[in-house]
């Protein structure tokens, strides 16, 4: 039987219609005015079609659409946020126009595998997907030329189905893209831009679909084609889905795909941003068509690309990072890299960690070319640079270049819409419609102002939504899952509004340790059951389809609150963990939980949005903590110490756990005086949200890297790109190579006769060789700190030295300086090469150490 379909447009009143240029545009999802539109067309269809506002309008029945385009009220509201919507759009004081300041006209290109942008546009997974889709939305708030690039996924992620053994089983339910935010992108002539993408032997076509994001657009790129085979087709049918093949070409796709479609589209970035090691085949294509397009070679294209290129990493495990087989890599990419004419081990040789390396590592193939690498929290930093270490090895770990750039939040997308009228109505002068910049630290300095009683009151309003939530969900479960009506029923009495409740929200790989807090059931109990000050938890999350550890322990937390009286209807698990899901989480415990293997988690920004909403925070000292605690205003498992077993790290934190909950925890929530009110747990809500919400924020971290990373990407671009630049610097680096085994540096400091005094100039002098360098091509350095345990030294300066003279074949260098602390002081001569036109010395590296 063959079957045909057609889309049905709904037909809105003149008066309403801009309700479907607001379905289209994904700034609705952090904006409540606008949100609040569509729950006034139809409550129960609004929640039927998880915030979907494009399926959502196409199920309203006509006739109440009649009604409301006569309810003066409704009419009046749409009108006001019709108005709000065309001023953010037209706005031309954005943060960006009124602070840019790099050379020429930047436009950066950021990819990711996945966004979280809206439940309605479900192709996110987890925290990275969230990450993207809060930096789109801040480049849009900060008038950012940032566009994304992803994949369209005709399954997206997994959606969770525990069985009544709690069990989690997957389903994948197709996306319908003619009922969502996206449209497809036309040429002139109206037919689809479709690209072309070899593949292993093959080519597969893309077509591109726009996603609108406020001031900016996502760009989804969709194998899903009747001109494609069906395995060809299925590339892009589930986010990080099928075996390690369909994973290289699912990431060929987004990367060199993804190039080709802002070609195609007529987008010239100016700044590649690669979220995450997913997309760095996009380095390759953009390598070819600079060589095509200005006819140089490999070694002069790879100068422009990696001086225009940022590269952030997420993952502080080696394993979690993508490694491909070798084989594999050369069926698919073989075709590329005869393109750049270079051979095939030159290739892989740009993958491999170590020369003796198994895999080919996307990481590295990033981090080697890519000017601008960073973590996501300054613990991750740190982390990335000693586990990056073997492709500097001659650099001090410190010196590694890795810097980091802490991940934020969107606060306008996970403050409940009562905090965010509260905190206008105190700080931001009333303006319900205006724009506001979190990462602005003077909004936050009168937050003192705003009364106990009407804080805790919308603290209040929205842990009892979330219990509501709870309820419901638990209920629906129950029901599906074939238990009896008493059971049912009972769901309707979980959770109770004044009792301390805590929150546990996750992806379950098994390093997050969801089950830390079980590890002594009996002193669990007496803290659950405490009758003066009991507590209750809240737990959701998924596991990783193929991550059966992570099952089980969704398995054992779900059989404790089924089976163990002890804490049934105290301890609940939430089926089917996602935005919506962790938005009442975020927006309604008291106290948010996070207790990883430190420093396995990179960065989290859960418990951000959680301080956002005035919960306090009780974790690990990983990720972004790390940068807040200890602290008086959250509380701190265990410290920075490492262990000497696994056993022993979990039997120390426990114990931290517990006795944190049980000794402060929850009697600062109890103390509560006649009004029922904790005036001491207050006072900790608001110094949290004074310290953290001003700075963990994507505004900020936007601002960030645009002045860290994205001005000077932008500006080394354009230069490296002027004609016979690249060349230049392609030669200039190929002498380095040539004449770097003549080079050397011997000290010549004359011994002190006596003690120096703190103050006292110093002169230290060196004889340099350079071989068939010229003192122009390199920087002498001396390199002041202590030596380290490893014979490495600890640096605390590196000043540069002068040329005063050669002398027989050899440079003489010198520099006097007043040492900066007093008792042993240690330094190292070394020397590095040193050109104006390159952003960082350090990649590739060249370096001489005095021997």
């Amino acid at each position: 039987m063959k079957i045909h379909s057609f889309n049905v447009q709904p037909h809105l009143p003149e008066n309403i219609k801009f309700l479907e240029e607001l379905a289209n545009d994904m700034w609705f999802t952090w904006n409540w005015q606008a949100i609040l539109l569509f729950v006034q067309v139809d409550d129960e269809l609004w929640t039927a079609s998880k915030r979907n506002p494009k399926w959502f309008l196409g199920s309203v029945p006509q006739k109440r659409f009649e009604e409301l385009s006569k309810d003066k009220n409704f009419v009046e509201q749409l009108n006001k946020v019709k108005e709000s919507y065309y001023n953010y759009k037209n706005n031309p004081h954005t943060w960006y126009n009124d602070h840019k300041h790099e050379n020429g006209k930047l436009l950066t290109a950021y990819f990711s595998m996945e966004y979280g942008i809206g439940e309605g546009l479900p192709i996110y997974s987890g925290g990275l997907g969230m990450l993207a889709g809060d930096h789109m939305k801040s480049a849009s708030d900060l008038g950012m030329p940032i566009i994304g690039v992803g994949l369209f996924y005709k399954q997206g992620y997994v959606q969770q189905v525990l069985n009544r053994e709690g069990w989690q089983n997957e389903e994948y339910p197709d996306n319908d893209w003619a009922h969502m935010p996206v449209e497809r992108v036309l040429d002139k002539n109206g037919k689809d831009v479709v690209v072309d993408i070899p593949l292993g032997g093959e080519t597969v076509k893309a077509c591109i679909w726009r996603v609108p994001v406020g001031r900016t657009s996502l760009y989804l790129l969709d194998t899903n084609l009747q001109e494609n085979t069906p395995a060809q087709r299925a590339i892009t049918e589930k986010l990080y889905g099928g075996d390690r093949e369909n994973r290289i070409r699912q990431e060929i796709v987004l990367g060199i795909g993804g190039v080709r479609a802002l070609t195609a589209m007529g987008i010239k970035p100016t700044v590649y941003h690669i979220n995450e090691g997913h997309s760095a085949f996009l380095l390759f294509q953009r390598i070819i068509d600079i060589m095509q397009e200005k006819n140089l070679t490999f070694a002069q294209a790879r100068e422009i690309v990696w001086g225009s290129s940022v590269f952030t990493t997420h993952t502080p495990v080696i394993a979690g990072n993508e490694h491909f087989d070798p084989q594999l890599v050369r069926k698919y990419m073989q075709y590329y890299v005869d393109q750049m004419h270079i051979s095939w081990e030159q290739f892989l040789e740009l993958g491999k960690e170590k020369p003796t390396s198994a895999t080919y590592c996307l990481t590295v193939v990033a981090l080697r070319l890519s000017a601008y690498s960073n973590g996501v929290a300054k613990l991750h930093g740190a982390v990335s640079r000693e586990m990056w270490h073997n492709l500097w090895p001659e650099l001090p770990v410190s010196e590694v270049p890795v810097t980091s750039i802490t991940n934020g939040i969107h606060s306008s997308s996970w403050i409940s819409h009562e905090h965010n009228e509260l905190f206008r109505k105190y700080l931001f002068d009333n303006d319900q419609f205006g724009e506001f910049d979190p990462s602005d630290e003077k909004l936050w300095k009168k937050f003192d102002t705003i009364p106990n009683k009407e804080l805790w009151k919308v603290h209040n309003e929205r842990k009892n939504k979330l219990i509501t939530l709870v309820q419901e969900r638990l209920k629906r479960q129950l029901k599906r899952q074939g238990f009896d009506v008493m059971t049912v029923k009972k769901a309707s009495n979980v959770l109770q509004p004044d009792v301390l409740t805590i929150g546990f929200a996750r992806r379950f790989a098994t390093y997050k340790r969801a089950t830390l807090l079980f590890k002594d059931l009996n002193r669990l109990d007496k803290i659950v059951n405490n009758p003066a000050r009991p507590v209750q938890f809240v737990f959701a999350g998924k596991a990783h389809p193929a991550d059966t550890a992570g099952k089980e322990y969704i398995k054992l937390i779900v059989g404790l609150t089924q089976n163990d009286p002890r804490f049934k209807g105290k301890i609940v698990f939430v089926e089917d963990y996602n935005m919506n899901t962790a938005r009442y989480m975020v927006q309604g415990v008291d106290v948010w939980l996070n207790n990883p293997i430190r420093p396995m988690e990179a960065s989290g920004t859960s418990g951000m949005k959680a301080a956002l909403n005035g919960a306090l925070a009780l974790s690990v000292l990983d990720g972004w903590w790390d940068e807040v605690g200890p602290c008086e205003f959250g509380w701190s498992i265990g410290g920075p110490e490492n262990y000497k077993s696994d056993a022993e790290r979990d039997a120390v934190e426990a114990e931290s756990l517990y006795s944190l909950i049980e000794q402060e925890i929850a009697p600062a929530y109890y103390a509560k005086d006649e009004a029922g009110m904790s005036k001491t747990w207050i006072n900790l809500m608001k110094e949290s949200i004074k310290h953290i919400a001003p700075f963990f924020n994507t505004n900020r971290m936007v601002k960030e890297y645009y002045e860290r990373f994205y001005v000077a990407a932008n500006n080394y671009g354009q230069i490296l790109s002027e004609d016979g630049k690249a060349a230049e610097v392609a030669a200039w680096r190929q002498k380095i190579a040539e004449n770097w085994y003549r080079v050397s540096v011997t000290d010549t400091t004359a011994a002190p006769e006596k003690a120096i005094s703190m103050g006292e100039q110093v002169k230290f002098t060196a004889r340099v060789t350079l071989g068939g360098l010229s003192p122009e091509d390199v920087q002498v350095e001396l390199y002041l700190g202590k030596r380290g345990t490893r014979g490495d030294m600890v640096k605390e300066n590196a000043v540069a030295m002068k040329c005063v003279g050669q002398k027989d074949n050899a440079y003489n260098y010198e520099v006097t300086i007043a040492p900066f602390n007093s008792g042993r002081q240690d330094y190292a001569l070394r020397i590095l090469p040193a050109n104006n036109a390159i952003p960082n010395v350090l990649t590739p590296l060249f370096i001489r150490w005095e021997e």
